[in-house]
């Protein structure tokens, strides 16, 4: 039986996780996503505590300084092999939603390997001597429940939501494969070929995805994060059982494992539970702290021009890199994600209402902010001209905007939207189980703690104007700008009024100088074997990727990329 695959971005902040989970946005959507290999779930169970009253409404009106609660409900403990255990009940219907998080992720790979951890998130369906290969599914599928599983930068986590009564069950799979999963070359050579096969449909396949790739492959030039989730095909193919077995055992134990149960269960009931079944997994390493390289200041902005016969629209997008939740300083990142908002969220958005309604200069224009990181992300701005436009006019449009939160702020009328906005979606996602269990193991997998968590609405709501505007002018100057261009051939990047006096005047500023990048008509099959120079011995370094070619993860409103992998 296989997995329905549904695919979301590596770091998109709580609003967007919300959207995701509550169905709006499942697969795909302007705040960032696009699928990756199979890279990320995104069901949508219905949910966790008690749903926000009439004084939600009151709260984020004309007076911010009190807000309805946010995860007060929640719990945590310790089980005495290390493994974290948290409750969020909801006892509005006898359901639960029951997921196992590992604290390892595609930015957790060794060099070399890329896309061992989607590929051990595969093969941990193959069986254990109690429960062979399957049968874990078709249980799940008996019961009526749901099922799925993730990889991320960051993370790797399984998820499944039956009725109460088998909660007991699901511990029970979930521990043995924990401790005892088995794997044969016969159960793993036609799964690397499954996920080859993958990485052929999803990004080999999409000129966008494959820009996206590039994209992050320019902007995180240090960082792993500038690896596809799903991995580089000619790592990919040099997988093999004992990387996935190493792997395994250095990071699917216990005390690198957080638990999450939400729905009609109090916390005595999933503490013995979880004793009965996780306590009894021993816990075989103890992962290395997990610190990675940090990506030098950009002191240059940096583009890239993918033109491709098979892409039929012109879009423009551009990254900048940003501190995530975990690493930002005080309010900086809710900073970020109300800038995010009154810049390219909706049709009330700054670029939407100016780009698109009023000087129709695009037919779409946004950006987002994507939070959720252990380490440094970025926020990313996308377009799409209108008839007679170019992608240049749209970038131009986009810095305009910029330049003008940087010089003159953002009003108060617009900050009490956005927070309004944002503040909602965060208290109705307590109306679905699967979305506040998402949220909550993004924060812990990604260096953030449950009280932190609690207090981000708080947090939202402090943020001044001033802040805005600050963030603006440290984190969006034109220099640190990394530019991707995704043209049909003979289109051009060049603004239209440019085109007409044969100057860019003023507009040089916002168009960073584009090296030109093409890619095959047919690209190969990922079952094909195709001669790579870099291809490297096993156990040894992977070279570095070059970046016009090289793909990464990054995505925008309509791009399948290698954030996150199913």
């Amino acid at each position: 039986m296989r997995r329905q695959v549904f695919s979301l971005n590596r770091s998109i902040h709580r609003s967007m996780v919300i959207m995701l989970m509550t169905g709006s946005l499942l697969g795909s959507g302007p705040a960032a996503l696009a699928s990756q290999s199979a890279l990320t779930p995104s069901q949508n169970p219905a949910q966790a505590t008690a749903a926000p009253s009439a004084t939600l409404g009151q709260a984020m009106g004309a007076n911010l300084a009190e807000l309805p609660q946010f995860g007060q409900n929640f719990s945590t403990f310790r089980l005495e092999n290390g493994m974290q255990v948290v409750v969020i009940p909801d006892h509005r219907a006898p359901v639960v939603t029951h997921m196992v998080w590992y604290k390892a992720g595609a930015a957790d790979e060794k060099p070399g390997i890329s896309g061992i951890a989607h590929f051990l998130e595969h093969l941990m369906f193959k069986g254990t001597k109690a429960h062979p290969d399957g049968e874990f599914s078709k249980i799940v599928a008996s019961l009526g429940g749901e099922e799925n599983a993730f990889t991320t930068q960051d993370y790797t986590a399984y998820y499944q939501r039956v009725a109460k009564q088998h909660l007991g069950l699901m511990m029970e799979l979930e521990a043995d494969r924990m401790a005892n999963l088995q794997l044969t070359d016969e159960q793993v050579k036609p799964e690397l070929k499954v996920i080859l096969e993958e990485r052929a449909m999803r990004i080999d396949s999409n000129p966008s995805a494959l820009l996206s790739e590039s994209l992050d492959a320019v902007l995180y030039r240090n960082h792993p994060y500038g690896i596809p989730v799903i991995g580089w095909e000619h790592e990919m193919e040099q997988l093999d059982r004992q990387d996935a077995i190493d792997w395994y055992n250095e990071y699917y134990t216990p005390n690198n494992a957080i638990l999450i149960v939400a729905g009609d269960i109090s916390e005595d009931e999933v503490r013995d539970l979880a004793r009965k079944t996780y306590g009894k997994v021993e816990r075989r390493a103890e992962p290395e702290a997990r610190i990675r390289p940090h990506e030098p200041p950009q002191r240059t902005a940096r583009s890239l021009t993918f033109t491709d016969e098979r892409v039929n629209q012109a879009s423009v997008r551009q990254a900048y890199g940003t501190p995530s939740d975990s690493t930002a300083e005080n309010g900086e990142a809710q900073a970020l994600d109300l800038l995010g908002y009154i810049l390219g969220s909706g049709t009330n958005s700054r670029l939407y209402k100016t780009l698109v309604i009023d000087n129709k200069i695009a037919t779409s224009a946004g950006a987002y902010y994507q939070g959720t990181g252990l380490d440094d992300t970025r926020m990313l701005f996308y377009g799409t001209p209108a008839a007679d436009h170019t992608v240049g006019d749209v970038l131009a449009g986009i810095r305009t905007e910029i330049d003008k939160i940087i010089k003159d702020g953002v009003s108060e009328e617009e900050v009490a939207r956005a927070k309004r906005s944002l503040l909602a979606q965060t208290f109705y996602a307590q109306d679905n189980q699967a979305a506040l269990a998402r949220i909550v193991g993004t924060a812990l997998s990604t260096g953030q703690s449950l009280d932190e968590l609690r207090k981000w609405p708080e947090h939202l709501a402090e943020v001044t104007p001033e802040q805005i505007k600050a963030v603006a002018d440290k984190y969006l100057q034109a220099h640190r700008s990394v530019t991707g261009y995704l043209l049909p051939p003979g289109a051009s990047i060049t603004p239209s009024s440019a085109q007409d006096d044969k100057k860019c005047s003023d507009v040089d500023q916002a168009i960073p100088k584009a090296r030109e990048m093409s890619y095959p008509k047919d690209p190969p099959r990922a079952s094909q074997k195709v001669p790579n120079p870099q291809a490297r011995p096993q156990g040894q370094p992977k070279p570095k990727p070059q970046a016009e070619g090289t793909p990464s993860a990054a995505n925008d409103k309509a791009a399948p990329s290698s954030a996150t992998a199913e």
